[in-house]
C-alpha cells in the first residue's frame, strides 16, 4: 500500500466490489469516459482482479481517515519493451471530486510507473470539454500532445478526445554525476608511473 499525505493507493478487497459496481453504473460518471453501458458485478469484480495479467494494474484510492474505496487509477497497455502504459483514473462520487484527491492519486501513481514499473511514458486521453480532469493532469505534468476530433458519440453529441502524456523526470544531478564518475575512473591516478614515463 502507498501512503499520501491524505489518500492511499493499494489492492482491491471484496468490500470494494458494490462501490465500484455503482460507479460503474453512474450514467452522469460514465459520461467522462465514453458512451454508457450498463456492466454487471461480474465484469466489475473481474475488472478489479488483475492476477497474473502483467499488462495492467488496478489500484483502489482511499481515504486515510476511511477505509472505503472513492476511486480507483488504472495502469493498462502497460509495455515492457517500449517501456510505456495508459493511465486512467476516477473518483467515484461526485462529493469526493474536486478536493484534490484525484490529483493526488495521480502524482502516486506515477510515482508508481517510474519507479516500481520502470516506465519512460504513461499517457491517457480525456475529453476535451473537460478542464477539471485536464487542470488535474496538467497539474502532474502531463502535457498536451493531439486532439483526435469527433472521435466519440457520447449522450448525443461529438465529443474530442485530448491525447496526453507524462514521461519520467530526468535526474540531471544523478546523470552529471554518474558522468563525473566515470571520467575519474577513466583518469589514470596522478602518481601512475605510466604517465611520467
Amino acid at each position: 500500500m502507498f501512503l499520501g499525505p491524505r489518500i492511499t493507493l493499494g489492492a482491491f478487497v471484496p468490500d470494494d466490489y458494490a462501490a465500484m459496481y455503482c460507479g460503474a453504473n453512474d450514467v452522469a460518471a460514465a459520461k467522462l469516459d465514453g458512451a454508457f453501458r450498463p456492466v454487471n458485478l461480474r465484469d466489475v469484480i473481474a475488472s478489479c482482479e488483475v492476477g497474473k495479467d502483467m499488462s495492467r494494474v488496478m489500484l483502489a484510492i482511499r481515504q486515510q481517515v476511511d477505509p472505503k474505496i472513492i476511486g480507483y487509477v488504472n495502469i493498462h497497455n502497460i509495455s515492457t519493451v517500449h517501456r510505456s502504459a495508459d493511465i486512467g483514473i476516477r473518483i467515484g462520487s461526485e462529493n469526493h471530486r474536486g478536493r484534490g484527491f484525484g490529483k493526488e492519486a495521480l502524482a502516486m501513481a506515477l510515482n508508481y510507473c517510474w519507479n516500481h514499473l520502470n516506465l519512460e511514458r504513461v499517457g491517457l486521453v480525456v475529453f476535451r470539454h473537460n478542464a477539471r480532469a485536464i487542470a488535474a493532469y496538467s497539474a502532474c505534468g502531463f502535457k498536451k500532445e493531439g486532439i483526435l476530433r469527433r472521435f466519440l458519440f457520447v449522450d448525443g453529441a461529438w465529443i474530442d478526445l485530448v491525447l496526453m502524456a507524462a514521461f519520467r523526470p530526468v535526474r540531471r544531478r544523478a546523470r552529471s554525476a554518474g558522468l563525473e564518475r566515470l571520467d575519474a575512473a577513466m583518469r589514470p591516478p596522478p602518481n601512475d608511473p605510466a604517465v611520467a614515463a
